[in-house]
C-alpha cells in the first residue's frame, strides 16, 4: 500500500472511532441503567410495575422516534442529528445525576431514549456514507463490535458504579461519556452534506419499505435481536431450573455477548472480500440462531453453553450483513430514513422475541417457548433466502422521475 493509501486509511479510521463510541454509548445507556433499576425500585410501592414502566420508557421512545430522526438526518445532515442526540443524552443523564428527586428518573430515562433515537440511526447512516460500498461489511462489522461491547459492559460496569455511588453515579458517568463522544465527533467526524432528492410521497415510501431489499434484511435483524434478547433474558432461567448457579448462568450470557462481538468484524471482512454473499449469510446466521434457541432444551451446562454460542454467533453473522445489505439497496440520499426504519424493526424484534417465548411459557413450558421462536426464525429464513444479493440502490418511482 502506498503512503497516500496508508494516510487515507488512517484518516478514515480517525473519522470512524467517534461513531464506534456513539454505538457503544447507546448500548451502554440501554443496559447500564436497565440492569440496575431493580435495586432502585425494590423499596417502592408496586415496584415491579414501576420497574416495567422505567424499562419500557427507553425502548418505547426508540420505537416511536428512530424513523423520525432517521428522516431528519437525511434532511439536515446526519452529523447534526448525531451531535444533537449525544448532547441531549448528556443533558437527560445530568438531569437525574444532579437531583435527589426520584421522580426525575422517569424524565431522564425518557430523555435518554429519545436522544438515543437520534444519534443511533445517524451514526449508522454516517458509517455508510463515510465508507465506500466495497468496505461496508467491515465498517458495519466494527460498528456492531463496539456496540456489542456496550451491551456486554453495561450491566458489569453499571453494576460496579451503582455499588460505589448508586444510580446517580451511573447517570453521571453516562453524561460525561455522551458529552465526551459529542466533542470528539464534532472535531473528528466530517460534515456530510444532505444529498438532493426528489419529492417522496407516502406511496413511494411504502413501496420502498415493501421492497425485498429493505424488509428481508430488516426481518433478519429483527429475528437476530429477538433471539439475542431471549438468550440474555431466559437462558439464566433455564440454568437456574437445571440447578446451575448464578456464576454459570452469568458466564453463559457473557459468552453469548462475546461471540456476537467477535464474529461481526470477521463476517464483515468476509463480505467485502466476496467470500460470502449477504443473502446466503443472513440465512445461515438465522439458522444458526434458530439452532441455538432449540439447543437450549438440552439439559445441563452443555445445552446452556451451546445455545449461548450459537445464538451469539448467529447474531454476529446477521448484524453486519443486514446493515450492509440495507445500505446497498438504499438510495444514498435516503440512508437515514432507511436506517431509522430498520432500527425500528430491530426494536420490535427485541420486544417481540421475549413476548413470544414468555407467552408460550405461560400456556405450556419455557422449553416450548424456545422451540416456538426457533421454528418462527427458521420459517423467516425461507423468506429471507428467496432474496438476491443487491449491489446497487433500488430507486423509488419518484427517484426515477
Amino acid at each position: 500500500m502506498t503512503d497516500t493509501g496508508t494516510t487515507e486509511e488512517a484518516r478514515l479510521r480517525a473519522r470512524m472511532w467517534p461513531l464506534y463510541a456513539a454505538g457503544f454509548t447507546t448500548a451502554f445507556g440501554a443496559h447500564g441503567v436497565a440492569a440496575n433499576l431493580g435495586g432502585f425500585t425494590a423499596d417502592r410501592h408496586q415496584s415491579l410495575l414501576v420497574l416495567g414502566g422505567l424499562l419500557a420508557l427507553y425502548d418505547g421512545a426508540e420505537v416511536l422516534l428512530k424513523p423520525v430522526f432517521g428522516t431528519l438526518a437525511d434532511r439536515i445532515g446526519a452529523k447534526a442529528v448525531l451531535l444533537g442526540g449525544l448532547i441531549a443524552f448528556a443533558a437527560a443523564s445530568t438531569l437525574f445525576a444532579l437531583s435527589d428527586n426520584p421522580g426525575l428518573l422517569w424524565a431522564a430515562r425518557l430523555g435518554q431514549g429519545a436522544a438515543a433515537s437520534a444519534f443511533s440511526p445517524a451514526a449508522s447512516a454516517l458509517v455508510a456514507r463515510l465508507n465506500p460500498a466495497a468496505k461496508h461489511g467491515r465498517a458495519f462489522g466494527s460498528y456492531g463490535f463496539y456496540k456489542s461491547l456496550g451491551y456486554t459492559a453495561g450491566p458489569l460496569l453499571g453494576g460496579a458504579l451503582a455499588a460505589v455511588g448508586g444510580l446517580r453515579l451511573v447517570f453521571t458517568v453516562m453524561a460525561v461519556l455522551a458529552a465526551a463522544v459529542a466533542a470528539w465527533a464534532a472535531v473528528s467526524v466530517p460534515y456530510v452534506a444532505p444529498l438532493p432528492k426528489t419529492r417522496q410521497t407516502v406511496l413511494d415510501l411504502a413501496r420502498r419499505l415493501a421492497d425485498g431489499g429493505f424488509w428481508r434484511p430488516t426481518l433478519a435483524l429483527a429475528c437476530a435481536t429477538g433471539a439475542l434478547s431471549v438468550g440474555v433474558g431466559f437462558l439464566p432461567v433455564l440454568g437456574h431450573r437445571a440447578g446451575l448457579g448464578p456464576v454459570v448462568t452469568g458466564a453463559a450470557v457473557s459468552v453469548l455477548a462475546l461471540c456476537a462481538a467477535i464474529v461481526q468484524p470477521r463476517v464483515g471482512r468476509a463480505l467485502d472480500a466476496g467470500q460470502i454473499g449477504a443473502t446466503a449469510g443472513l440465512a445461515a446466521g438465522m439458522l444458526l440462531a434458530a439452532g441455538g434457541l432449540a439447543a437450549a432444551l438440552v439439559p445441563g451446562v452443555v445445552g446452556l453453553l451451546v445455545s449461548a454460542v450459537a445464538i451469539g454467533a448467529g447474531t454476529g453473522v446477521i448484524t453486519p450483513l443486514g446493515f450492509a445489505a440495507l445500505a446497498a439497496a438504499t438510495p444514498t440520499e435516503r440512508l437515514g430514513q432507511t436506517m431509522g426504519a430498520a432500527e425500528l424493526g430491530r426494536e420490535l424484534g427485541d420486544a417481540g422475541g421475549p413476548l413470544i417465548v414468555g407467552g408460550v411459557a405461560v400456556a405450556a413450558t419455557l422449553g416450548a417457548g424456545f422451540l416456538t421462536l426457533a421454528a418462527l426464525t427458521a420459517l423467516a429464513t425461507l423468506a429471507v433466502r428467496r432474496g438476491s444479493d443487491r449491489t446497487a440502490p433500488v430507486p423509488t418511482p419518484s427517484d426515477r422521475a
